[in-house]
């Protein structure tokens, strides 16, 4: 019959819902990660694993006045014992408790390298010792009175603490950090006095305001120091439990006669400080700052020293706001003042946190004193029986001597005389030499004296005001013991960052060329002026667009074909040699597929009275105020032109007020009126007709700026033609145009490139071979094209104009203009309103 249950027993299937089992589980999980692992308890500061390795310390005998001894030895005793957890967190945790960088009160005392502020691991655990530093024995201090509740360890063999007895409120002097489900916690270290202080004024005062506890306890202190920004951040934080606080580095400028220095002595908490030298010394790399010479670490046995040499025009507050902003020199430190109270994860204020800790401190100090108590009124009944023993000495002797053994002397002498147990039993233990005379006194002072101490400890757990005063006057003891001076100062407010990036930047005159596939130059004057006459080599297929003198403070603009315009400043390209190929732009920018740039415009300010003026393929054209191409973040291409279908950008030119343009199309004809005509648009805008190009294409817009110039027409083919600026009439825009050759009826001519140039002028070709304006023949615009000069097949020019290349135009604040003729452009606005074509 047994057998048959037992069989139905096993062919029983349990149905479970899987989601009931796995919320049972991880809420099993997360009960024990919060309470047992990852959350200080705010009554002693520590993680069960950090009370577990002082308790073991302290069982082993390993304090602060033995020798050091391995820590091998302690984490071996710690996870066989106590913590049931890898040997390597143990460790870790060991050492952290030994890190003064970390921690404003060291609680374990190592011998050998734990590690660095650059991160540094620490050695192994067989190569270090440690002991408990005096620290501890605040903490573990009236352990063995019955002060706090002792459980079983994991397998039941040994007691161990569930908190230790503090004697100070750690959680706020070392702070704490930790992830665990569903909660972390971050606080900050504070000053050991302070806290002492402050706890003393909260017992005097228990009603007091955060305010009051904030003359005493100014703001966190860090053991790292720095400087701590923002009264009002920090009474949040210490009102709510968390917030945020700025924490920059100490820094001092010293002015030296070549140069001038940034000297760094202190760092934020947990910055990590070869990782900052990193920071700045990769912005020095990068040219991201100009002004900075060299960065180097000196730190040794003194303290960290951080030295950032600067070149002497730069000024350090302006390098210093750059380097709060893009580096840890400055942080932000986030509060989050999460520890276990009754159990469960609480949200704590400074006010609640020196509460929690007043509370538990009476519990300890009582549980001590009925300790004690027992121990005092054990003893004293002692005492009672053995002077009553000395004043019948002989009758005592007497029952003693007829006893048959100890046992009988204690029946003998508890029936005839009334002792009980333990008075027969030091009785009997009593020796010979105590019975003198000076003995016996020592027994009745001794007995004063515990009836003394008895009477106070008593008055001390029956009294509220006598348990107070003796917690003030003990932590009083304390705060005089060890004194710590503040490390971190507090500054009222947060300083404002200003950052004037132009002022950053040293002034440096250099040269720069670009290329249609987007690869950019930069080079030094002298490199440039050593290699005079020669152009920049370029990839085969490329074209060289130009190239121009510019300064370290310029922005270059760089317009491509699918209407999109690349902002980059001057300083923040790369310098390179004159033969090599330099940069793409995918290094500074970043592109999304083939790029091909059609003009290039360097800006020097963009207060200036300029406007930037776009045409596409198909015909629109477009004016837009140079200040709206200006960009803060330059990371990416921005929008210069909307452009519809198959369109795509031809060319791009600065203009200034009232300058005239000329439109050239691919088969021959041209419109010339005043940018005026054009309403100024943003820049990504898609812009109005500019001439009407059916069956043909724009290919060419020429801005006049002087007058006595001729309009230089070259051919797919490379034949040229010069036409004198005066036959040039003015037209509307959006016309179909006015021819400016004869076409051919075979073959017809396509036009390929067009600019208003001097006779004096000249310009080059793609292979060097210098040409001049006057010997190309002028022409009517009746005429045909000269012959072909001597040009490659896919030939380009490079056009000279005033010592810059014509495709990298230069925008300054203001620059000389042409009147336009007032009368003639306000007939032809009269035309395009009344018979003028509708806008695109």
């Amino acid at each position: 019959m047994a057998r048959k249950k037992e069989e139905i027993i096993e062919n029983e299937s349990l149905n479970w819902d899987l989601d009931d089992i796995m919320s049972d589980r991880f809420g099993r999980y997360s009960k024990y990660i919060i309470q047992e692992r990852a959350l200080p308890d705010a009554r002693d500061g520590l993680k069960p694993v950090q009370r577990r390795i002082l308790y073991a310390m302290d069982v082993d005998g390993n304090r602060a006045d033995k020798p050091h001894r391995k820590s091998a030895k302690t984490v071996g005793l710690v996870i066989g014992t106590y913590h049931p957890h890898g040997d390597s967190s143990v460790y870790e945790a060991m050492v952290r408790m030994s890190q003064d960088w970390k921690i404003n009160v060291p609680l374990i005392d190592m011998h050998g390298n734990n590690g660095s502020q650059d991160d540094d691991p620490p050695a192994a655990m067989r190569y270090t010792e440690a002991r408990l530093s005096s620290f501890s024995s605040l903490l573990l201090e009236d352990i063995d009175k019955k002060t706090v509740t002792m459980t079983n360890n994991y397998d039941d063999t040994e007691l161990e603490p569930t908190v230790l007895p503090a004697s100070f409120p750690l959680l706020l002097v070392n702070g704490s950090t930790g992830i665990a489900s569903g909660y972390a916690t971050n606080i900050a270290p504070h000053n050991f006095n302070e806290v002492i202080e402050a706890t003393i004024y909260r017992l005097n005062h228990p009603d007091c305001d955060l305010s009051e506890l904030m003359s005493i306890v100014k703001g966190p202190d860090f053991p790292t120091g720095g400087i701590v920004q923002g009264r009002n951040e920090i009474a949040k934080v210490f009102s709510e439990g968390k917030g945020k606080v700025v924490l920059r580095s100490k820094c001092e400028v010293v002015e030296n006669r070549t140069n001038n220095q940034i000297v760094i002595s202190e760092i934020p908490f947990e910055v990590i400080k070869c990782d900052l030298v990193k920071q700045i010394d990769n912005i020095r790399l990068n040219k991201d700052l100009d002004g900075l010479s060299d960065v180097r670490d000196e730190s040794g046995r003194d303290g960290i020293r951080i030295v950032i040499d600067l070149k002497k025009d730069i000024d350090p507050q302006l390098v210093l706001n750059y380097l709060y902003k893009n580096t840890d020199l400055q942080i932000n430190y986030s509060y989050n003042m999460i520890a276990i109270e009754n159990h469960r994860p609480v949200l704590m204020s400074l006010s609640r946190m020196l509460d929690a800790f007043i509370s538990f401190r009476k519990e300890v100090v009582l549980n001590r004193s009925k300790y004690l108590l027992a121990n005092k009124e054990q003893r004293m009944h002692i005492l009672e029986g053995l002077i009553k023993a000395v004043s019948i000495l002989d009758d005592v002797i007497e029952i003693i001597r007829a006893s048959k053994d100890k046992a009988d002397s204690k029946l003998g002498l508890m029936k005839a005389f009334l002792f009980s147990d333990a008075q027969a039993e030091a009785i009997v233990n009593l020796r010979l030499y105590r019975l003198s005379s000076t003995d016996i006194v020592a027994l009745k002072q001794e007995y004063a004296q515990l009836m003394s101490e008895i009477s106070q400890l008593r008055a001390l757990i029956n009294s509220e005001d006598i348990l107070r005063s003796t917690i003030i006057s003990e932590l009083k003891a304390i705060n005089e013991k060890y004194v710590m001076p503040r490390k971190s100062q507090i500054e009222e407010s947060v300083a404002e960052i200003v950052i004037d990036r132009q002022a950053m930047i040293s002034r440096e005159n250099v040269y720069l060329s670009v290329t249609r596939d987007g690869y950019i130059r930069r080079y030094s004057e002298r490199g440039f002026q050593a290699n005079q006459g020669n152009l920049p080599m370029v990839k085969e297929g490329d074209v060289l667009m130009g190239v121009v003198a510019a300064e370290t403070l310029d922005t270059l603009l760089l317009f491509s074909s699918n209407g999109e315009y690349i902002s980059l400043p001057v300083h923040k390209i790369d310098e390179c040699r004159f033969k090599d190929l330099g940069n793409h732009l995918n290094k500074y920018v970043k592109l999304s597929g083939t790029t091909k740039l059609v003009s290039a415009i360097l800006v020097k300010d963009f207060n200036s009275d300029a406007y930037i003026i776009s045409i596409s393929k198909n015909g629109m054209i477009k004016r837009s105020p140079i200040n709206s191409y200006q960009l803060t973040r330059t990371s990416r291409p921005s929008t210069a032109m909307k452009l519809k279908g198959n369109d795509e950008v031809v060319s791009v030119k600065c203009a200034y007020q009232g300058e005239e343009l000329i439109l050239c199309s691919k088969s021959g004809y041209y419109t010339r009126y005043s940018s005026e005509v054009l309403t100024p648009v943003a820049a990504n805008s898609l812009g109005v007709k500019a001439m009407n190009v059916k069956d043909d294409e724009l290919v060419a817009v020429c801005m006049l700026r002087q007058e006595n110039t001729n309009l230089i027409l070259a051919t797919t083919e490379g034949q040229f033609k010069r036409i004198n600026l005066n036959e040039l009439e003015l037209t509307s825009r959006g016309a179909k145009g006015i021819r400016l050759y004869k076409q051919r009826k075979s073959r017809p001519y396509n036009l390929k490139y067009a600019y208003l140039m001097h006779s004096y002028d000249s310009f080059i070709d793609n292979q060097n071979n210098l040409f001049y304006v006057k010997d190309i023949p002028l022409m009517d615009k009746e005429s045909t094209f000269a012959s072909a000069l001597n040009l490659s097949k896919d030939y380009y020019l490079l056009i000279n104009e005033i010592g810059n290349f014509e495709t990298l135009a230069i925008i300054d604040r203001k620059e000389e203009t042409i009147k336009p003729n007032k009368e003639s452009y306000e007939a032809i606005n009269l035309f395009d309103e009344l018979f003028g074509e509708d806008d695109a």
